[in-house]
């Protein structure tokens, strides 16, 4: 079906006469109230099961048309009259199947829970790990009402915690809670703290570490600290207890989040875990 109104010729548009193949499509004619509002502000007020994220997407993939256009930029223009057309794509591969495994829920509300990690645990699937994840039970325990903004194989999930590591995690139940997390974290209001042992006792007692994490370049399954290629990376540690100087208990505090951060950077110092 084509829309045969004219199209506002703000933003970026695509001459094409077809759009990608769909499972299901939604029409609707933008009111007189509407005009001049952004193309994925329209579409959030008329379809409200979709999220903002969700929306945006789908117009930068070139499934929305106004008129007889594909439109590929979320900040469009549209006018009274117009037709705007949104082709969902075929539903995506089934996510995770829910699990009835422990959880170690410390906190819960209708907003987030907060949970103890174990170590062992991988936090969500992927490749070699199809299954037994975290997500998988959460989604037993939590069913739908998990946030999807970070996608269907991560229901959820704000941040995470390395398959080794024991702590808190939170995690989101709806997309609002979501977004609200994320600029937390993204803004370092929310403070993270991780205690470990190493072997020997760094001194100085408290200090920085900087130094950018790649794969190992011989050993593809380890991290290291590179000089050419990395991520930035920094750590703070701070000492609470040495052991006879065979061993020492620290607190560590990241600036960055970078996968085996704090064992890659402690080895480095020459006290690894």
């Amino acid at each position: 079906m084509a829309a045969t109104l004219s199209l506002s010729q703000r933003g970026t548009s695509v001459q094409s006469p077809a759009m990608p193949s769909s499972h299901a499509e939604r029409t609707l004619v933008v009111p007189p109230e509407g005009a001049g509002c952004r193309l994925d502000r329209i579409l959030a007020s008329a379809l409200p099961e979709f999220s903002r994220t969700r929306l945006k997407a789908l117009i930068e993939q070139g499934h929305v048309r106004v008129g007889e256009r594909t439109i590929t930029d979320a900040n469009e223009r549209v006018k009274s009259g117009q037709a705007v057309r949104l082709a969902l794509p075929p539903p995506q591969p089934a996510g995770p199947r829910p699990q009835r495994l422990p959880l170690a829920i410390v906190y819960e509300d209708a907003d987030l829970l907060v949970l103890d990690k174990p170590a062992g645990l991988v936090v969500h699937p992927a490749a070699g790990n199809p299954d037994g994840t975290l997500v998988n039970a959460l989604l037993a325990h939590a069913g739908d009402s998990l946030s999807g903004v970070g996608g269907v194989a991560r229901p959820g999930i704000v941040h995470r915690l390395d398959k080794d590591t024991t702590g808190l995690l939170v995690v989101a139940k709806h997309d609002r809670a979501h977004r609200g997390l994320a600029r937390q974290f993204a803004r370092h209001s929310v403070e993270r703290a991780y205690h470990c042992f190493c072997i020997g006792c760094p001194l100085p007692a408290a200090g920085r570490i900087e130094g950018a994490i790649a794969r190992h370049p011989v050993e593809r399954q380890r991290r290291a600290v590179v000089r050419e290629g990395g991520k930035a990376a920094v750590t703070h540690y701070r000492q609470l207890a040495c052991y006879a100087g065979q061993a020492a208990l620290l607190e560590c505090r990241l600036e960055t989040g970078r996968t085996h951060q704090i064992r890659v950077h402690l080895a480095h110092l020459g006290h690894p875990l």
